[in-house]
């Protein structure tokens, strides 16, 4: 008889995020991942997130020490040029140094939590698409599903009517997001394509609508009100764009 699967702790899930598990552990928390959508889900986005930090960041961890700032320079420069001079080009450079460095990060900083959204959004439309007795948490035709993923995400909603584009409303589930909890709906189309809606509360500045493409799926994002939104569905920039433009357009007269 084999034995059985000890359930599987997060700081284990943290560790084979960071390949820190050991190897004959790792097969027992992919077996536990694989029986365990919601869970994988989570794992998913938290490995973006990982990834997104480390394409933002990483290169200035890497970056040279200037040669002014170099301990074996400090450590020769006379007493007197530590405790005059050199606290005044220190305190010069916490204070101007600190502001340049913020500013040339600003554009980055602001749009990273933006996009951790769209990859969460399109991580759960991926995982969830295929679902065939599970792809929702609660159907459309449920009178508490709008009372509880508005109670939930802090905003009064309202799924988008998107009849015009052969999609129907199946019905929405409630997820993990960046900071806080995330909504999505799934919609169905007459030839079994399906779309999703995501939203999530979201500090950062407003944005227009943008297209991306991971070579599997299609997205449109984008920030209002302090939310972020993401339509996910097909590689069909036209379709999608026009999809996601119904939506907004619909929410904004709302």
């Amino acid at each position: 008889m084999s034995e059985p699967i000890i359930p599987v702790t997060e700081d284990e899930l943290h560790a084979y995020i960071d390949n820190e598990l050991p190897a004959e552990r790792r097969g027992d928390v992919e077996a536990w991942l694989a029986s365990h959508p919601e869970t994988a889900a989570q794992v998913a986005a938290w490995r973006r997130i990982t990834e997104t930090l480390h394409e933002r960041y990483d290169s200035v961890a890497e970056e040279t020490v200037p040669k002014r700032l170099e301990l074996e320079r400090i450590e020769t420069k006379p007493k007197r040029w530590v405790f005059g001079r050199g606290a005044a080009v220190l305190a010069a450079f916490g204070v101007g140094g600190g502001i340049g460095w913020f500013a040339h990060n600003a554009a980055a900083a602001n749009s990273a939590p933006a996009d951790i959204v769209r990859s969460e959004a399109v991580a759960a439309h991926k995982l969830y698409i295929g679902e065939v007795r599970h792809p929702i948490e609660v159907r459309a035709n449920e009178a508490h599903l709008l009372p509880w993923l508005s109670r939930r995400i802090g905003t009064q909603l309202t799924p988008p009517d998107l009849s015009a584009y052969d999609l129907k409303l199946l019905g929405g589930r409630l997820l993990p997001g960046l900071t806080s909890p995330a909504a999505m709906f799934m919609y169905e189309s007459s030839g079994g394509e399906r779309v999703t809606l995501y939203c999530t509360p979201l500090r950062a500045s407003p944005t227009g609508l943008r297209y991306q493409d991971d070579g599997k799926a299609g997205s449109v994002q984008w920030v209002a009100d302090d939310y972020g939104w993401v339509v996910s569905g097909p590689q069909d920039k036209t379709r999608l764009k026009a999809v996601a433009t119904a939506a907004y357009e619909q929410m904004e007269k709302r």
